[in-house]
């Protein structure tokens, strides 16, 4: 960083699976992970709002064991920094604060130890660290993403054009993602993973073609994981059936939940979210975009007021 200057790094907060791309489909969403640093004599994070109040302020935030496992290995030292933070992604609710920081983290680590890694070493890297490339991927890249985690690669699909409404339904309680992974069955049929792959496959073909109806459907016939952690997010199939009511093409749980996300047609999300509010005034319910545009490093000056 050059005098007067300060690294900038924002990242989009994301929504996983849109039910049976459980794993493999994730969407970047216009909630955002700031991140201001500068010079400093020891590692500092400092904490601008209230989703970031409780995070640690050393070398144990999750940003700053990403960025330093990622330069070791590349063998190189991260010089110490005073960062703020400053989020409006709600954490443990499903909308990929974790993998935000570590895209973050990513990032951070790249500018500062000059690693010019590539967007397929990013993304396979931070899939790694999450063990899928959903919210990873669509944090890093933006967009509506589709992929697959290998031993030595991850494969991903980016889809821009994404032509539909979002409004998200966030109950008040936390759901950890550790909690609502052991709601999901050991093992599964083949003929239930049969008919599971084939409702994944129609949601991708449907969403590619821009077919919301369909892809809303294909949302709600998910068989490998909403029905086991409905009974987690009660709000889950009352959500759906009002929001079917009012024109919506689909309900899903966001990641893990208990953030629930509907997919409405063009220029309805308003009139959807007001309804919802007034149904599920326990909850904070607010209208989404897709953010086209992934993680982004840039510099900013500092004025001297000295």
């Amino acid at each position: 960083m050059k005098e007067g200057e300060m690294l900038k790094i924002r990242v989009p907060g994301s929504t996983a699976n849109l039910g049976p791309g459980f794993d493999s489909i994730g969407l970047a969403l216009n909630r955002y992970l700031t991140l201001s640093i500068s010079p400093s004599h020891q590692w500092f994070f400092e904490p601008l709002s209230q989703e970031v109040q409780d995070i640690p302020k050393g070398e144990e935030n999750l940003i700053y064991k990403v960025a330093a496992s990622l330069a070791e290995k590349y063998g190189k030292d991260l010089p110490p920094c005073h960062v703020k933070v400053e989020s409006n992604i709600p954490m443990a609710r499903g909308l990929g604060s974790s993998a935000a920081a570590i895209a973050a983290g990513i990032e951070l680590a790249n500018k500062l130890g000059n690693l010019q890694l590539s967007e397929k070493e990013k993304l396979h890297f931070a899939s790694t660290l999450e063990g899928h490339p959903d919210n990873a991927g669509a944090s890093l890249l933006g967009g509506l993403v589709i992929g697959l985690i290998g031993e030595n690669e991850t494969d991903l699909v980016k889809i821009d054009d994404v032509q539909v409404d979002i409004v998200a339904v966030i109950p008040p309680y936390y759901l950890y993602t550790s909690d609502s992974r052991n709601a999901l069955p050991k093992e599964f049929r083949y003929q239930d993973a049969v008919k599971a792959s084939a409702i994944s496959n129609l949601l991708v073909a449907s969403i590619i073609q821009n077919n919301w109806e369909l892809a809303g459907k294909m949302m709600e016939l998910d068989l490998f994981h909403q029905p086991y952690r409905s009974k987690l997010v009660p709000e889950l199939l009352q959500v759906q059936r009002e929001a079917k009511q009012l024109g919506a093409y689909g309900t899903v749980l966001s990641g893990a939940g208990p953030t629930i996300l509907t997919f409405a047609p063009k220029g309805m999300g308003d009139f959807i979210a007001f309804k919802l509010q007034k149904e599920f005034d326990h909850c904070e319910v607010t209208p989404l975009f897709v953010e086209r545009k992934g993680a982004q490093v840039f510099y900013e000056r500092v004025e001297n007021h000295t």
